[in-house]
């Protein structure tokens, strides 16, 4: 498993540099005279206009908390974050104090030398109270790089009145969904689901379903080529070519949320994050009229993939005491109860289930135990990787350019070159 410049080089280089984010003056700072002061550059994944203004409003709390400390609050877009912090980290100009990551992206940048160790620090204040499944994708060679901010998996999304004009209920399995799709064709004229097709996440849930997974860590083996991936790849094709969902190459999250949103399908596939945004739409100005229930089960099992976030801080920041408490305020159980109240998010410590915001959360209540089946992914440093390899693939199926045996086999064949020794 390949190396990075270590975290203490790093920070070395750096100093000697002087290219961390901001001087000395600007971000410099600390308890040397008893209280946190200098600046914090935190970069937010979330999404704009909704997860974004929750987020924002906390860190300005922790800035009435810590009245020396200016947060500078910059939202980067979650697909261009993982490669934008890379290139700033290696170059040694630009990265954060403090990212939210995608929780595969905590191995990568660990094992590439980018974040600090956290053991021992206040970020990981009260640690016994995080959830053993959040904690799983913090570790990398038995030290900690991150603390998990929000935990998450997916459900199906379903508008009830049309499936109540349809006269049908939320599908099962993947035969109650094709059931359902005609049904809700021929009495609708609605398509019964969007699948997103530019996001090869949303096709774990098919995976997981066939009994199928992306690699088995243990053995060091690739799985997506086995029977079980090609049957994957089969079961979301027929989905498309039966008429049950409509699908696209690209701005998949928007054309899928707005399709939802509408009233123009029937159901999507989404996770928690999805809430706010949902809610916005025409359809859903009764927030009753939204249903969620289980990923449909394949011929294998019911799938859903444990996904979320931690907040990790960058090896480089000039100013750890104010990023590491940043950090512990965030992903504090008052932090975590104010995103369950307000956005439906899961939270990552068990004390912050108790708590008022995430009992009345009907979507909170849904997604707990769906999180705590959720099929863990594998935390390995080229884990975020395997996505892109995939994501090609996916596309190409879905859209006709490829076979299921075919997208299967290219897949394990890039897997196999990211992942030098495995077999």
């Amino acid at each position: 498993m390949r190396r990075g410049i270590t975290a203490t080089a790093l920070v070395a280089a750096l100093a000697l540099a002087a290219t961390a984010c901001g001087s000395d003056d600007e971000s410099g700072g600390g308890k040397s005279s008893g209280e946190l002061s200098g600046t914090v550059t935190w970069w937010d994944t979330s999404s704009v206009g909704s997860e974004d203004k929750v987020f924002k409003k906390l860190a300005e709390g922790f800035e009435k908390k810590h009245p020396k400390v200016d947060v500078k609050y910059v939202n980067v877009p979650f697909g261009d974050a993982q490669n934008k912090f890379k290139n700033a980290a290696q170059a040694g100009d630009g990265a954060p104090d403090v990212i939210r990551s995608e929780v595969a992206w905590t191995p990568d940048f660990a094992n590439l030398g980018y974040l600090a160790p956290l053991d021992g620090t206040p970020a990981l204040k009260d640690q016994d109270d995080f959830l053993e499944q959040a904690v799983a994708s913090t570790k990398y060679e038995d030290k900690t790089y991150a603390v998990p901010q929000v935990i998450d998996s997916m459900g199906i999304f379903y508008n009830k009145k049309l499936l109540k004009e349809a006269g049908v209920e939320a599908p099962a399995n993947l035969d109650d969904l094709k059931a359902a799709g005609k049904k809700i064709k021929d009495k609708t004229g609605k398509t019964g689901l969007y699948l997103r097709g530019d996001d090869p996440y949303y096709f774990l849930s098919f995976l997981y379903g066939e009994g199928g997974d992306l690699v088995d860590a243990g053995s060091k083996s690739v799985s997506v080529d086995k029977p079980e991936g090609v049957k994957a790849f089969k079961a979301v094709k027929a989905l498309v070519d039966d008429g049950t969902a409509k699908t696209d190459a690209s701005d998949g999250w928007e054309n899928m949320m707005q399709a939802f949103k509408n009233g123009d399908v029937a159901m999507m596939i989404n996770g928690p994050w999805a809430v706010a945004d949902t809610l916005t739409g025409s359809q859903f100005t009764d927030k009753g009229n939204l249903g969620i229930a289980p990923v449909p089960a394949g011929s294998a099992a019911q799938g859903a993939p444990q996904g979320g976030h931690n907040l990790a801080v960058y090896a480089g920041s000039k100013n750890l005491d104010a990023s590491y408490a940043f950090v512990e305020y965030m992903t504090s159980v008052e932090s975590q109860a104010t995103a369950a109240g307000e956005l439906n998010l899961l939270p990552t410590r068990t004390s912050a289930y108790a708590k008022k915001e995430a009992v009345d959360s009907e979507i909170v209540g849904f997604f707990k135990p769906v999180v705590e089946t959720a099929v863990e992914r594998p935390w390995i440093p080229e884990g975020g990787s395997l996505f892109a390899p995939l994501g090609i693939e996916y596309t190409k199926v879905l859209t006709g350019q490829t076979t299921p045996e075919k997208a299967a086999k290219a897949t394990g064949d890039e897997y196999r070159k990211l992942l030098k020794d495995w077999k």
